[in-house]
């Protein structure tokens, strides 16, 4: 991975684990004084390599109990449906994820609801509205097994 050497993979596993590490506690797990610790944290965050922070929240204890992958086929590719559809998947937020994907259909996306019924209404307001969608298909989580946004970096 370009640009990454040991203490700035140490810096990343760190703040991955813990995004409000003080930058006092994070020189500290790197046996290193702060100002080059926090020299470094800046430039991972000017490079782009740190895109931001975030708290990561308990959809259950949000009532958002049904989590769909869902997947979709489209007719239509020209470029005024393709932004189309992009934006109404960026400004809804029961759509945690959209990827553009090979094979049999044209995206994948991660979908959540607070129930069957409160999933089935999003499907008929919201992916049946969608520019060029001629195909749905849902998969149900039964049991999330693991879910993490933590990377690699080593």
């Amino acid at each position: 991975m370009s640009g990454i050497d040991t203490v700035n993979a140490q810096i990343l596993e760190l703040l991955q684990s813990d995004g409000r590490m003080t930058n006092a506690k994070l020189a500290e797990h790197l046996s290193m004084s702060e100002t080059p610790c926090w020299r470094r944290l800046k430039k991972l965050e000017e490079t782009g390599i740190i895109e931001g922070y975030q708290a990561n929240l308990n959809r259950r204890k949000l009532g958002l109990g049904v989590m769909a992958f869902v997947q979709l086929s489209c007719s239509e590719h020209d470029q005024t449906a393709t932004a189309e559809f992009q934006r109404i998947i960026e400004v809804t937020p029961n759509i945690l994820a959209c990827h553009n994907t090979t094979g049999e259909d044209d995206f994948l996306l991660i979908v959540v609801a607070r129930d069957l019924d409160d999933y089935s209404a999003f499907v008929d307001s919201t992916l049946r509205r969608l520019p060029g969608v001629t195909s749905i298909r849902s998969n149900l989580s039964l049991k999330e097994m693991k879910a993490s946004s933590k990377l690699p970096v080593r």
